[in-house]
């Protein structure tokens, strides 16, 4: 699903979740998107199999759209979000 990277987007806010755990991980995305005005774009780090699932379908059930997800050599999943609009 890698449509889109961060240098073509150029991410309004960053967030790094990869020490959180769920459900944190989700309050937290929310609660930086709340934030945002509608159409900017979230950069958000985050680790685990619990996350990697949940914070992308979450955030599509909300309305906002994943623009990309690209794997780092780490092991950390990037994903770029916009906020709906």
């Amino acid at each position: 699903m890698n449509l889109v990277t961060a240098e073509e987007v150029g991410p309004d806010q960053s967030l790094d979740i990869t020490g959180e755990t769920c459900p944190m991980t989700f309050v937290r995305t929310r609660l930086a998107l709340d934030r945002m005005q509608p159409g900017q774009v979230l950069r958000l780090a985050l680790k685990g199999e619990e996350p990697r699932r949940n914070v992308p379908r979450t955030a599509t059930e909300q309305g906002h759209t994943v623009l990309s997800a690209t794997e780092a050599p780490d092991g950390v999943l990037v994903l770029l979000i916009r906020k709906k609009g």
